[in-house]
């Protein structure tokens, strides 16, 4: 193999490992826009590596904030995220304290954090278990860069920015950025505390004097201001009611999954309280940001994907993606946004890089397919709902995607669904598996464009089937055949020229010269989930993706360990991805595959036992299982990730084999399977129209059993065995 030697403009949106401290543990606070990553101590230090902060619409608006006691950094008791994911509860105490005579673990330091969309708060309580009245002073240093997210993540910017200038009040404390793009930006520190305090140089001290069993407490709300917005005024009682009001209306939008297994409950409350943390209100409802840190905005992809884990759960989340992603589909060609007419997007930015087109992500559409995947979303919200008005309403943004995947999607007019990126700063690739060097030939040597991917293909044939039924129900029934027939000649033509009898797989992609690139990789495996793949094909692939060289006992990594690129610790060629796993299950479970699926979803729990609050990331490395040690990570995996937290919600609906079809109000369980460690799964308030359905499954010796306990009147409940 050649040694590639990658170009600057090729790797300049790799995130860098300096962008991360990697041997230290964050603590992750994220609501809608605005994130936080703090020390175990709930501290934001300017030393080391750089990633700690609170970010707000993609830009860092805090990067220190600093308690210290009497000049010294307190001791760590303990430090959790609470499982709702609200807040960050602390617990420190005092080192030895010369100044006063004070003995260390005398003091109680307890800290609150919350972040809302905008503002941060924080409430600290001092009390004194001394027998001796105690005399100390503590410290808050606070700081503001103004960094875009993308200079975090190691983009070398080209120009000189403005200085940050800041003020300081009797009670407040302000940082101002005025960028490159004309925006005001604004951090505002304002004070509570009936403690004597006074601000210098950024830093705000307090003098307390505790007698025995004594206690004061410090508050202080930070808000983040972009122009000329103003937060309304909110203490930590407020934050606290909004967030109970808040998980209180947003659960409703679910169904609640309980097994007999504990760990496993911990696994899906974990996952539903990060899905809600990653939920952010439009005007067309909720929107799943895609991750925090690097990715906290809308994705095309991401979205869709994370609302297909959700839909037999929470059909509504598909609904508010479709509408909002509807609302910003391409209609014009904006080579230097990768965007063509009916071309549904791939991220929307709005810090200052992305404003002054320093990168072209204010507005992107370079995603291969997103678009197929968005009218394969419509097809399933349909079935799952049979929520014709809405449908009728996004009927124009489909043939718009249809039109889109014939007339740009296929860039020469061989029938195949390919890419080749416009935007000179865009990225190389455009499809899921997005880096430089993800698409390649046997001997290692990268493919050149215009590149069809296999799993695009299946894409595009899933969306034609599922349009077709759309154009049916609305009695477009010439439209419907011509798709049909397009998706069944697809089909035949895939399976001729994409499968590879010697790889026992389909071929990652055909090249720009229609060259195969002949390396197995989980690619191939979304061609279960789409069914393009033969019945044939299907029970060959399958056990090519499950054998050692691609399944490493935590999962199924995203490149052979036969193959030439093969780097367990890369990006996309040997990682395990949970989600890639998730869709090959699923996809596995429609062929009957049901074994492949537990083996993945036992892989897939196990790792989750060994991750920090049982928060499946981005990804984690391809090395093969050790015992008695857990999945080792990658170094700057997002977490929580949307398409990752919700993988548990798709692995349950592959081992159920439940498909809710609202057009004919049935529920069929085919052949349901429930793995060894699940004796019992019950699942309640599970929306049917406007009724709800409640029913558990129970592991028999050989068999699952089933109990109905509730249903609407008109529905029937099919299980085959």
């Amino acid at each position: 193999m050649a040694t590639i030697h990658p170009t600057v403009e090729e790797t300049k949106y790799h995130i860098s490992t300096d962008a991360i401290n990697v041997d230290e543990r964050n603590k992750v606070l994220n609501h809608c826009n605005t994130f936080g990553l703090f020390d175990q101590s709930g501290n934001i230090s300017t030393a080391g590596k750089m990633v700690r902060g609170i970010y707000h619409d993609g830009t860092r608006f805090l990067n220190r904030l600093v308690l210290t006691i009497d000049g010294k950094k307190p001791l760590l008791l303990s430090s959790a995220i609470k499982e709702d994911n609200e807040i960050l509860s602390i617990d420190l105490t005092n080192p030895v304290l010369s100044k006063g005579n004070i003995s260390e673990n005398t003091i109680h330091l307890s800290r609150t954090q919350i972040i809302r969309n905008g503002v941060f708060l924080e409430e600290l309580h001092c009390r004194n278990y001394g027998n001796e009245t105690c005399q100390f002073d503590l410290s808050l240093a606070f700081g503001a860069d103004f960094k875009d997210i993308f200079e975090i993540r190691g983009i070398q910017r080209e120009v000189e920015t403005p200085p940050v200038k800041s003020q300081e009040g009797d009670d407040r404390l302000s940082f101002q950025y005025t960028g490159l793009d004309n925006i005001l930006r604004e951090t505002t520190i304002a004070i509570a505390s009936a403690t004597d305090f006074y601000i210098l140089h950024q830093t705000v001290y307090f003098t307390l004097t505790l007698g025995p069993g004594q206690q004061a407490a410090i508050n202080y709300t930070v808000h983040f201001n972009i122009g000329p917005e103003k937060k309304d005024g909110m203490d930590l009682r407020m934050a606290k009611e909004a967030i109970s009001q808040e998980l209180s209306r947003a659960r409703r939008l679910f169904a609640r999954v309980y097994t007999s297994n504990s760990q496993f409950n911990h696994w899906i409350n974990r996952s539903m309280a990060d899905i809600l943390s990653l939920l952010t209100e439009t005007e067309f409802g909720r929107y799943p940001y895609a991750g925090v840190p690097w990715y906290n905005t809308s994705f095309g992809r991401d979205g869709i994907i994370t609302a297909m884990e959700l839909l037999w759960l929470a059909p509504v989340i598909s609904k508010d993606v479709l509408l909002f992603l509807a609302s910003r589909q391409a209609t014009a060609i904006i080579p230097e946004k990768d965007a063509e007419p009916g071309k549904i997007m791939h991220e929307i930015r709005s810090g200052e890089m992305a404003n002054t087109g320093e990168v072209p992500f204010a507005e992107y559409y370079g995603t291969i397919d997103a678009t197929p995947l968005f009218v394969i979303l419509a097809g399933m919200y349909y079935q799952r709902t049979g929520d014709a008005d809405t449908i009728d309403r996004l009927w124009p943004h489909i043939t718009a995607a249809l039109s889109w995947i014939d007339n740009y999607g296929d860039l020469d007019g061989d029938g195949w669904v390919e890419y080749k990126h416009k935007a000179k700063s865009g990225l190389t690739n455009h499809g899921w598996k997005d880096s430089f060097d993800s698409i390649m030939h046997k001997d290692g040597e990268l493919a050149e464009p215009a590149i069809a991917l296999c799993e695009v293909q299946g894409y595009a044939y899933a969306a034609k089937k599922y349009a077709a039924s759309l154009a049916e129900s609305r009695k477009e029934l010439t439209f419907a055949e011509r798709l049909r027939k397009e998706a069944d000649l697809l089909k035949v033509k895939f399976n001729e020229q994409f499968w590879d009898d010697q790889l026992n797989c389909f071929v990652l992609a055909l090249d720009g010269s229609k060259q195969p690139c002949r390396v197995i990789t989980s690619n191939a495996g979304h061609c279960l989930f789409t069914e393009i793949a033969t019945e044939e094909h299907a029970r060959k692939l399958a056990g090519t993706l499950l054998d050692n060289n691609m399944f490493s006992g935590w999962g199924i990594r995203t490149l052979s360990a036969t193959e030439q690129r093969y780097n367990p610790m890369s990006y996309h060629n040997g990682s395990i991805w949970p989600h890639d796993n998730a869709l090959i299950a699923y996809g596995l479970s429609l062929y009957g595959f049901k074994e492949y699926v537990l083996k993945i979803m036992q892989g897939m729990f196990d790792a989750s036992l060994f991750i920090d609050l049982q928060r499946l990331p981005e990804l984690f490395c391809g090395f093969d299982r050790r015992r008695g040690e857990g999945p080792t990570a990658y170094p700057v995996a997002c977490s929580p990730q949307a398409w990752s937290i919700a993988v548990v919600f798709m692995m349950l609906q592959a081992c159920f084999r439940i498909n809710i079809n609202a057009l004919t109000k049935t529920i069929t369980f085919e052949q349901p399977l429930l793995p060894t460690y699940l004796e019992q799964v019950s699942i309640t308030n599970l929306i049917l129209g406007d009724s709800l359905c409640n029913f558990t499954l129970t592991r028999l010796e050989t068999d699952v059993g089933f109990n109905l306990l509730q249903k609407p009147d008109g529905w029937s409940v099919i299980i085959t065995k």
